[in-house]
């Protein structure tokens, strides 16, 4: 693989197997979406628009997700774009779920905080990608991975979204002085990170697709129905 350039060496150097995916699809819905997201908006107190803001996306993903579960080696190139919408997706959810802790637990009644989370969603979605290729495209990730950096991929992004961290803490704390809640809040916000990370997947998809030669050089198996392939 000497004809591969670093950049694609390192960004596809990680990729799983189809089988693992299936995994992956799984243990996302039901612990990132169902159990972290879904379960705590419709938990009492219950409140029907965030039911109804919560339903189209979260039955969508669901359908969508069932491709992976029972064909996953079919839809081995599709995954990664699933993975990407999966990530904006649940970030969205995680949003509600903020919005559910301040208008229904602490009661706030201004309309203002939730276009403020709104714009702190949309701002660390699109940070996250501008970021990413950046990193990408500049050769830090090759760096990292070469061990010529000293910092590492997970404590990068712990910085550079600190920021969203800080803000939503700045809110919750002006709005409530229950030590429960603000640290509900903190939880959601880092968790929310952790899922806008994933909706970088869409890029992945879409480098794969511009680059499918490099990427059967690398696995020659990649796209293949399981009885075709070799390697699993």
């Amino acid at each position: 693989m000497k004809d591969i350039d670093d950049m694609t060496r390192v960004y596809l150097s990680n990729m799983q197997l189809p089988k693992e995916n299936r995994r992956n699809v799984i243990g996302f819905l039901i612990l990132l979406l169902d159990f972290l997201g879904l379960l705590p908006l419709l938990s009492i107190p219950f409140s029907s628009s965030f039911f109804w803001a919560t339903l189209a996306p979260a039955v969508f993903i669901h359908v969508w997700g069932i491709l992976y579960i029972v064909a996953p080696y079919k839809f081995e190139h599709s995954y990664y774009l699933y993975i990407g919408i999966f990530g904006i997706v649940n970030t969205y959810v995680f949003f509600l779920v903020i919005q559910k802790l301040l208008y229904l637990h602490i009661g706030v009644d201004s309309s203002r905080f939730f276009y403020i989370g709104l714009v702190l969603m949309v701002f660390l979605l699109v940070f996250i990608q501008v970021f990413h290729v950046k990193m990408l495209y500049s050769g830090t990730y090759v760096k990292i991975q070469n061990g010529k950096s000293p910092l590492t991929i997970s404590s990068i992004v712990a910085f550079s979204t600190f920021g969203y961290v800080a803000a939503q803490f700045l809110m919750s704390y002006m709005l409530t002085d229950s030590a429960f809640m603000i640290l509900l809040m903190m939880v959601y916000s880092v968790v929310s990170i952790v899922t806008a990370y994933l909706s970088t997947f869409i890029h992945r998809y879409i480098y794969i697709q511009r680059n499918k030669e490099k990427v059967l050089k690398m696995y020659p198996d990649f796209g293949k129905l399981k009885d075709s392939r070799k390697f699993g």
